[in-house]
């Protein structure tokens, strides 16, 4: 039950969240800024395309791009990495981000939010070119740039939030979320399919995978796959953090307005151990 409580202390007294071992605030603030403005752009021009292109499927293609799952998380990336931004500029502008005046609740989802942005985005990619791509390169460079940037650059900028922000692994509390989220979206592929006929992938159909256990063993694949990928990037995190400040003694770039002081640097040290705690006991 530890693991499922919000917790009394500071949520992140030294705002791993806001800051990197190697760039200041103000620069990882650009770059998200950056990455949010460039992943928006992306989606509103995918939904603007089939609209003046008849021949890609008109406006309703771009109304049933929302059932898709890498859409879906492409807009979590957008958004995530918009909101991070902010919390990110408020820390670098005074030294106190917008997120530690957050309810403790909306904390711990932050802290889940930024777990789906960097296991994911792996997954998609993995089971696009792994499964769904056909082997044959895009006829159009507008298939080819959409494709790559929902199923290469969303990797990309997942890859960035797990090596450069100063974060801590995630807590394995956070596993069966990521299965309720995979599971939600499953319901909401079946609701398409209800509703409006079609199915959002191919291995969802039963007719053309040759029957419902394939469906089921490409459901249980996928569930297994993003508990393999949490493993990997925790253990990739858990890497950095060695790397970075046990070994290489990089403790964090930090606003010029208030570096953290002695009794915070030993905060900072004592809530990590509590953090490392509660993330093996979860």
């Amino acid at each position: 039950m530890r693991a499922l409580r919000f917790g009394s202390d500071v949520f992140d007294p030294t705002h791993r969240f806001e800051t990197s071992w190697f760039i200041g605030p103000w620069i990882l603030f650009a770059i998200r800024s950056l990455i949010s403005v460039y992943a928006f752009t992306t989606l509103f021009f995918s939904l603007g395309w089939p609209c003046t292109h008849p021949e890609d499927g008109g406006c309703q293609a771009a109304t049933q791009s929302f059932s898709y799952f890498t859409v879906l998380t492409y807009w979590g990336l957008a958004f995530y990495f918009a909101v991070s931004a902010v919390h990110t500029f408020t820390y670098a502008r005074s030294g106190s981000a917008l997120l530690d005046r957050f309810p403790r609740p909306l904390q711990a989802l932050h802290s889940l939010y930024y777990t789906t942005v960097v296991t994911l985005p792996f997954l998609v990619t993995i089971v696009y070119w792994g499964v769904l791509y056909k082997g044959s390169w895009f006829k159009l460079e507008y298939d080819a740039w959409g494709n790559i940037s929902k199923h290469g650059l969303n990797s990309a900028f997942a890859l960035f939030e797990l090596v450069v922000p100063r974060t801590l692994p995630p807590f394995w509390i956070h596993i069966p979320y990521l299965i309720l989220i995979l599971l939600g979206y499953l319901a909401v592929a079946y609701i398409t399919l209800a509703s409006q006929g079609w199915y959002t992938y191919s291995f969802l159909d039963h007719d053309a995978v040759h029957g419902r256990g394939y469906v089921a063993a490409y459901i249980f694949g996928i569930a297994v796959g993003i508990i393999i990928i949490f493993i990997v990037v925790w253990c990739l995190i858990k890497l950095r953090v060695w790397a970075t400040e046990t070994k290489g003694h990089m403790m964090g770039k930090f606003a010029a307005e208030r570096q953290p002081s002695a009794d915070e640097e030993a905060q900072r040290k004592e809530s990590a151990n509590t953090d490392e705690g509660i993330r093996a006991s979860a």
